[in-house]
């Protein structure tokens, strides 16, 4: 039972080590909060194999041994760098920013209904006749699309935020970064869920409207997006860079002292 319990909870297990080791700067919960977040991430491979989605399984195994090879560097290596220390912070506040919404339930119901009903504010501003089609549904010309968690961009402001607030700079240019990407990435995503809707509903590519909507045009315009936005941080913030560039210093080289 109390195996279950562990096995259940690695997650906030691991999370919770890797914010007490940005807080107290031990090695050993640093160390440990890495393996178990790898562990964490080797268990959702089995999900993506049941819904065949192949891309999902390598994703997940490739940031599992990423995780489980950090916590290898720091326990076994004796890694106590200032780019490995930022890492582990960085996770922690992403971390803890993002599961709560993907994991507890009535967190997750809300974020997807505030993101919804925000969706259809702006529909509404911008003179297209949509409406709700009950939950997080929203109808244009008979064709409904639902809002889901990945529509409401938490995972790339939950991934801003941590790397934005576990850098070393002064505040006010941490927060310009912040204000910099994390409400822009909800209002472009606001947009982004707004053109989905409208290209779906109107038939603008035809048959195949709602695929190239999302999965091709948005998807791509997402990423010019973050990529934009990411300069804009790294400009802000050019301490963030060195940290990164840092990290893969002592990712190639194994952790422990240079040669």
């Amino acid at each position: 039972m109390i195996i279950g319990w562990l096995i259940g909870n690695v997650l906030w297990m691991g999370l919770a080590l890797l914010a007490a080791s940005a807080l107290s700067g031990r090695r050993l919960l640093a160390g440990l909060g890495w393996v178990l977040f790898g562990v964490h991430w080797l268990k959702q491979p089995a999900h993506y194999l049941e819904i065949k989605d192949p891309f999902n399984v390598l994703l997940t195994l490739a940031v599992a041994l990423f995780c489980l090879y950090l916590g290898w560097i720091v326990l076994a290596r004796g890694s106590a760098s200032a780019s490995s220390a930022w890492a582990a912070s960085a996770v922690a506040i992403g971390g803890f920013a993002y599961f709560p919404f993907a994991e507890v339930q009535p967190l997750k119901e809300w974020l997807i209904s505030e993101t919804a009903d925000l969706t259809l504010l702006l529909l509404g501003a911008l003179g297209i006749p949509a409406a709700s089609g009950g939950g997080s549904v929203i109808v244009l010309a008979d064709r409904s699309v639902e809002i889901v968690l990945a529509c409401t961009a938490i995972e790339s402001m939950a991934l801003f935020a941590g790397v934005v607030l576990s850098v070393q700079a002064p505040l006010r240019r941490r927060a310009a970064a912040l204000v910099a990407s994390v409400p822009v990435i909800y209002l472009l995503n606001l947009f982004r869920n707004v053109f989905v809707v409208v290209a779906y509903g109107w038939g603008w590519f035809g048959a195949d409207s709602f695929y190239y909507a999302h999965n091709v045009i948005a998807k791509a315009g997402s990423a010019v997006a973050l990529f934009a936005i990411a300069y804009v941080v790294f400009l802000l913030l050019p301490e963030l860079l060195e940290m990164i560039e840092d990290l893969a210093v002592e990712i190639r080289r194994g952790g422990g002292e240079p040669a």
